[in-house]
């Protein structure tokens, strides 16, 4: 992905610099965001798919919807970029300000959407490794300065885009040990995955194999036992209130270990019950001694906006249970037990999220995502998730254990290294050792502030350093 960001960026500029209004500006910016998020959330039509009689008949909207939608923060982006400044070398700096502040933007505002940042494409290179120190959005800034910097003065360009990716890439090498460092309690962590593809999580013929299935790879007996047995997100079929029966025996299926598991919670009075995405952590007995809820929701995946208003339409199965869905917990929290080193958990979708990894009990030793890929199809978006979950290692220097249904299942080290691994579509499980973690990085301490006070800078230099040209007009006279 790297090499071709680097031919597209310049290109943008080349199209940028020539565009004679302000609304071709923003069709410049507003096209390549539709190309970009069209290939980037292509999975994103496999949900539909799942009942595809039912709901298949949405899965193209949804893709053009999403992707145009997304796309207009391009647009607003390079249109202000033009506006600001209209010419010359100060429209480069210009533009990646914009595009950053946008990106930023598009991650935080309605719930936000943080996927496919432009930084992620360096997550197999040794570059990544600066997300310890830029995050995300200041790994982006760096990649669309160099990239669009190409289309000014090429040799000196080069020179420029050049000793910013090499001096990125010896860092990386430079941070990177040939392993990690292990845990002085050489703690165990055994991940498992059922292979239950979406079509059949729910079916009654299936239901007790799945269930039988995450039993017995419990109660496996390895050479080194593990201290922890994680299933993924949603991963029994029952609500978690009133299966104390169940849940004794999968503890007891872990045993001597412990149990932690992704399901589901139904709390409050008759007529007024909550239903939530939990995750729960067992004793030996099957007792909950810590529950989290999941805060951070999938509009239109886990619950609806507007739910009443919708109601009117026949779209309620797109969410998980209804077209209420989900209730959103009260944050990040931070699990922790007797002989279980405090995590941080994560279900699913909320490992997107770079800026939400504190809690308010304090840091994390290891951050712990369940997740159900099944919804994601086979192609891309497994894959996508997988990246971003790595990344938020790498930012907060801890590392993460990833239980996923249909895979990828994996544990990653806090340089964001997958160490052991479930390949998608296998069911199976794995033991890994839990990695030390890093002390706390620059990212984990002052999050995306330094990232956006540099996107200020950029455009402030471009400001500053412009020359007079005739303003782009909102026309095309």
């Amino acid at each position: 992905m790297p090499i071709f960001m680097f031919i597209a960026l310049p290109i943008l500029l080349v199209l940028l610099t020539n565009a004679l209004t302000l609304r071709a500006a923003a069709l410049i910016g507003w096209l390549a965001g539709v190309g970009y998020f069209t290939l980037a959330l292509s999975w994103i039509v496999q949900p539909f798919l799942v009942d595809a009689a039912k709901d298949g008949w949405m899965a193209p909207f949804a893709l053009v919807l999403m992707a145009g939608g997304l796309a207009l923060f391009w647009a607003a982006a390079f249109a202000t970029s033009a506006f600001v400044s209209p010419k010359g070398h100060a429209l480069a700096y210009c533009l990646s300000g914009f595009w950053i502040l946008f990106e930023y933007a598009r991650s935080t505002i309605f719930t936000g959407f943080p996927w496919a940042l432009i930084g992620y494409g360096w997550i197999e290179t040794p570059i990544a490794q600066n997300a310890a120190w830029a995050g995300p959005h200041g790994l982006s800034l760096i990649t669309l300065f160099a990239g669009v910097s190409l289309a000014i003065s090429l040799p000196r360009s080069l020179l420029i885009s050049g000793l910013l990716v090499g001096v990125m890439w010896g860092f990386g090498l430079w941070r990177m040990p040939e392993s990690a460092a292990p845990r002085d309690d050489n703690f165990i962590v055994r991940l498992v995955q059922p292979n239950a593809d979406q079509s059949l999580k729910w079916d009654q013929d299936w239901v007790a194999k799945f269930y039988q299935r995450q039993l017995d790879y419990s109660a496996a007996k390895t050479a080194i036992q593990p201290d922890v047995v994680i299933w993924p997100e949603t991963s029994v079929p029952f609500i978690l209130s009133g299966s104390q029966d169940a849940m004794g025996e999968i503890a007891a299926s872990a045993r001597p270990a412990r149990a932690i598991l992704g399901i589901r919670e139904l709390l409050g009075d008759p007529g007024q019950e909550k239903l939530f995405n939990s995750l729960a952590l067992l004793d030996e007995n099957g007792t909950v001694t810590a529950r989290y809820d999941k805060h951070h929701l999938v509009p239109f995946g886990e619950y609806i906006p507007f739910a009443a208003w919708l109601s009117r339409f026949n779209i309620g199965s797109l969410t998980a249970e209804n077209l209420f869905g989900f209730s959103a917990g009260g944050g990040p929290r931070l699990m922790q037990d007797q002989g279980i080193p405090p995590f941080l958990p994560l279900i699913c979708y909320e490992a997107i999220f770079p800026n939400a990894m504190q809690a308010p009990e304090g840091r994390a030793e290891w951050l712990l995502q369940v997740t159900n890929d099944a919804w994601f199809g086979k192609l891309t978006g497994p894959y996508q998730h997988l990246a971003q979950a790595r990344m938020r290692a790498i930012e907060q220097g801890l590392p993460l254990a990833r239980s996923a249904n249909t895979g990828i299942s994996a544990m990653i080290d806090p340089y964001g290294r997958i160490t052991h691994k479930i390949d998608l579509g296998v069911a199976g499980f794995i033991d890994a050792p839990l990695a030390k973690p890093l002390p706390p990085t620059f990212y984990s301490r002052f999050g995306d502030i330094p990232a956006l006070l540099a996107a200020l800078v950029l455009i402030g230099y471009a400001v500053a350093a412009r020359r007079i040209h005739k303003p782009l007009t909102t026309t095309d006279d």
